[in-house]
């Protein structure tokens, strides 16, 4: 989730990449599993991965345990949270994850955040939002489990950028009936059409992206 603040109030300033080591821990509290509102703002692979492991689909998942929210002029999904303790909705009786094998990048990230500048971004630490004080020292690639981390730190810029396109487009638009259009659009492309189990992700994401570019106009 985009957060417009200074980076130097919520992190120590450093800046690391995947490979590099950081002191991160987590005592299963589920104290991040909780009164997170929307911000747990899901990305197609997240969606792809949620969809394959529940056995259901985009419309299924939103009838029982996503959300839509409109942020910049976009609509895209969320997990939802619930309950007087406003829970995740895959959290436990006993503070644990439900989907944690497949759970979304956000909460894999957590509680690093992502820095973006031009082409790329970096990693970093955000200061305050986790209170385990043991922690050891981890490489962050091992510390989000997600396979192929070059291909997902890649589509993770790619998808990035293209909502920064959308959004800037939404600002800038007169007609509102056209930004409704442009978010059901990227629903359907990226969301409620189902990527095909049986061919490589980041490759079948790519070609719906290009040609998604293509219909907008994006560069």
């Amino acid at each position: 989730m985009k957060r417009d603040v200074d980076i130097q109030e919520i992190s120590d300033g450093r800046f690391y990449s995947s490979n590099d080591m950081v002191k991160l821990g987590c005592a299963g509290c589920g104290g991040c599993c909780k009164g997170m509102g929307s911000s747990v703002v899901l990305d197609p692979l997240d969606v792809c991965r949620l969809s394959e492991n529940l056995g259901k689909t985009f419309d299924e998942m939103l009838s029982e345990f996503l959300e839509l929210q409109v942020g910049d002029g976009v609509i895209l999904p969320n997990l939802r949270m619930s309950g007087p303790q406003e829970s995740c909705v895959f959290l436990s009786e006993e503070n644990r994850c439900r989907i944690h094998r497949f759970r979304p990048g956000v909460c894999r990230l957590f509680p690093l955040g992502r820095y973006y500048q031009g082409d790329s971004f970096q990693y970093f630490v955000q200061k305050g939002e986790c209170h385990h004080p043991a922690r050891t020292k981890v490489k962050i690639h091992k510390w989000l489990e997600t396979p192929d981390i070059r291909s997902y730190e890649a589509f993770v810029q790619r998808w990035h950028h293209f909502l920064r396109m959308a959004e800037e487009i939404a600002a800038q638009a007169q007609d509102q009936e056209m930004v409704k259009n442009l978010s059901l659009y990227i629903l359907s492309r990226f969301y409620r059409m189902p990527f095909d189990p049986r061919k490589n992700f980041y490759e079948e994401f790519e070609q719906r992206m290009i040609q998604a570019e293509n219909l907008l106009a994006l560069q």
